[in-house]
């Protein structure tokens, strides 16, 4: 009940103030033990550049210097530590190798395995945890995938 009464309530804001103006998504921002720890370890899953200075806050994006307008990744040591399942997570995929593949180079980087969803047919995913125990899924590349299938989409009007 409380869903519906906070989606009544965003389509209520939506339709007062209109759909002119967005905002853009910035950082995913991880709250983390040791930012430049984690930092290195997403720096290298994505193959980004990790950008510090004397602030523990770090980020990794994919070029230099960080453009304002590309999504980065943003890590701030907090003292807890993550003490439930995460409700938001990355889904990656690898662009010159084959998901199981890079499943073992994760695993080198310091990911684990949480579930394993890969079918004997060559579908399916891999959920993993980085060295701070986020979660994340790693999908089939691209080419493992083939050629895709044309699918019917909803757009909703602005």
């Amino acid at each position: 009940m409380k869903i519906n009464s906070r989606l009544s309530r965003a389509q209520s804001r939506l339709t007062q103030y209109g759909r002119g103006m967005a905002s853009s998504l910035r950082n995913v921002t991880f709250d983390c033990a040791d930012s430049r720890a984690l930092a290195g370890f997403w720096a290298e899953v994505l193959g980004w550049h990790v950008y510090f200075d004397d602030d523990p806050e770090v980020v990794v994006a994919p070029s230099f210097p960080p453009v304002n307008t590309e999504p980065k990744l943003l890590f701030i040591p907090v003292p807890e530590g993550r003490s439930v399942k995460n409700r938001l997570h990355l889904d990656i995929a690898p662009t010159d190798r084959t998901r199981n593949e890079e499943v073992e180079r994760l695993m080198g980087l310091g990911a684990t395995i949480v579930e394993d969803h890969r079918t004997e047919d060559g579908a399916g995913w891999v959920w993993l945890a980085d060295p701070e125990g986020n979660d994340f899924c790693l999908e089939r590349s691209d080419a493992e995938r083939g050629p895709a299938t044309p699918k019917h989409y909803f757009i909703e009007a602005r």
